[in-house]
């Protein structure tokens, strides 16, 4: 008998402390004092300038929120774990956040490939995936994962507007437009857009000169040879890239003759820092680069964007003014209406009816944002931007 119950007492134990894991991860309620949330993104490796530059965009929106009271009495915080943009790290950087920080939900993970791992187990323990930095179809399927919400514009939309631009605006042929890709799920999801809209211009995709580099290293050697070798068949690349191996790419391709080429990148390369390491190789490399962005100018004079601003200089100094900090602190700001309109017994289910029912919502950035149950993408805008000679980085009009 006393075997019996020495083999049932732990195994009670046991079940216990996993119903209570479940339930604190199917939305029990918050304590008084705080909510928590966590992110995972590139804080050290070739990407860190990505992470850290969304984790300050939210971190100054939570401060200035904790300034003004909070919401509903509670203080906002944001523990960062690190998975150096690497997949096999995320994994445990996801459990670390939901099963020993016990954060209430996950906002701002920076990278494709790494979302790739870390929204099915958000799903899976029942834990809030808000406002990742990826356009990723995965994470927009139809009908929405209830527990996944977006705040971007998809790279469908940001890659149909560029070739757009370069087939109307550039009269640049969709058969002389090709791609260069990180070699993982952020290339594979940029190619699938640009493979959507050539379709719309009778070019198969499959004739679409590809090239590739390894997520992580400026090693992209390869990717210029075949591409310098098709110069003259060649108008345009689109890059699907990070702003190390981008501007690299762009410099091996410029000093191999191809200055002609028109390059854009999406949104994810972080403009700023591309156009700092163009302008520091001198003019001829960084003017004329195209990036679409997700969010309007962040030095722009909108009132929003100087609230934006005041804030940044007073809870960030030193920081400079960049689209992937504006990204993080617009996020913050609708993930911030939602809590306000879940009311005070913040539970994840009811923060999640709330965030559905946000209509409408104006934020000040040129373009109402919202949610709904079939519905979990509050922006499809895609702004323009062109890089100048001294690598300023100026508004550029897409249509």
């Amino acid at each position: 008998m006393a075997d019996i119950l020495g083999r049932l007492v732990p195994a009670r134990l046991a079940l216990a402390a996993a119903l209570l894991a479940w339930c604190g991860a199917a939305g029990a309620q918050v304590g008084d004092a705080e909510v928590v949330f966590g992110m995972v993104g590139p804080f050290s490796g070739a990407a860190k300038e990505m992470g850290r530059e969304v984790r300050t965009g939210i971190e100054v929106a939570f401060a200035a929120q904790n300034d003004a009271g909070g919401v509903h009495g509670r203080k906002l915080r944001l523990v960062a774990v690190d998975d150096g943009f690497e997949p096999a790290r995320t994994s445990s950087a996801m459990r670390e956040l939901v099963e020993v920080r016990k954060v209430f939900g996950i906002v701002g993970n920076v990278g494709t490939a790494t979302a790739e791992v870390a929204y099915p187990y958000a799903n899976e323990k029942g834990v809030l995936f808000f406002g990742a930095v990826s356009g990723a179809s995965f994470l927009r399927h139809n009908p929405p994962d209830r527990y996944v919400f977006n705040y971007r514009a998809s790279y469908a939309e940001e890659t149909a507007a560029m070739v757009r631009y370069l087939v109307e605006v550039r009269r640049i042929p969709a058969a002389r437009i090709a791609v260069f890709a990180q070699d993982d799920a952020f290339g594979d999801a940029g190619f699938e857009g640009v493979a959507r809209i050539m379709r719309q211009y009778r070019r198969d995709p499959a004739k679409v000169l590809r090239v590739r580099y390894k997520r992580n290293t400026a090693d992209v050697e390869d990717a210029v040879r075949t591409v310098a070798a098709r110069a003259r068949e060649l108008g345009a690349v689109i890059m699907v890239a990070t702003y190390k191996p981008a501007a690299r790419f762009i410099e091996r391709l410029r000093d191999a003759g191809a200055g002609k080429l028109v390059f854009t990148n999406v949104s994810d390369v972080d403009s700023n820092a591309l156009a700092d390491e163009l302008a520091q190789l001198g003019p001829g490399y960084a003017e004329g680069v195209v990036v679409t962005q997700v969010v309007p100018p962040p030095t722009s004079k909108a009132t929003t964007i100087l609230r934006y601003q005041e804030q940044l200089r007073k809870y960030a100094a030193g920081e400079k003014p960049s689209y992937l900090s504006l990204e993080g602190w617009i996020a913050a700001r609708i993930l911030i209406e939602g809590l306000h309109r879940a009311g005070r017994a913040l539970t994840t289910d009811g923060l999640i009816d709330a965030l559905e029912g946000l209509r409408g919502l104006d934020v000040g950035i040129g373009t109402p944002l919202g949610f709904g149950p079939s519905e979990h993408q509050a922006s499809r805008v895609v702004w323009g931007t062109t890089i100048a000679a001294k690598g300023a980085l100026q508004p550029l009009e897409l249509q």
